[in-house]
């Protein structure tokens, strides 16, 4: 099943984000080069492409896992969530109805 977990950053959490964003992104090619990930990407802070100084707010990512327990244990091993860019992370199963 497909699996929408969400990130909300603490504040001002730009420069953990780029120290932890290398590891952050091999496991989500690793997902990716397995057919199990939609989408993933981040929520800048303001109405900008590049959000610049602002940073961001947040990430979503949208993968597919067995089970709720294995997204929520993937989730949890997340480099951002080591690093404390992440206040909350919340999991929801997801059914993608279009396109």
């Amino acid at each position: 099943m497909w699996y929408a977990i969400v990130g909300t950053d603490v504040p001002d959490s730009l420069e953990k984000r780029k120290g932890a964003r290398p590891a952050h992104i091999e496991r989500l090619q690793k997902l990716l080069d397995e057919g199990r990930l939609m989408i993933a990407g981040p929520f800048p802070a303001i109405d900008a492409e590049d959000p610049g100084p602002a940073g961001f707010s947040g990430s979503l990512i949208l993968a597919e896992f067995p089970s709720q327990a294995d997204a929520e244990a993937w989730a949890k091993d997340d480099p951002y969530v080591a690093a404390g860019v992440y206040a909350s992370v919340s999991i929801k199963p997801f059914r993608k109805a279009l396109p």
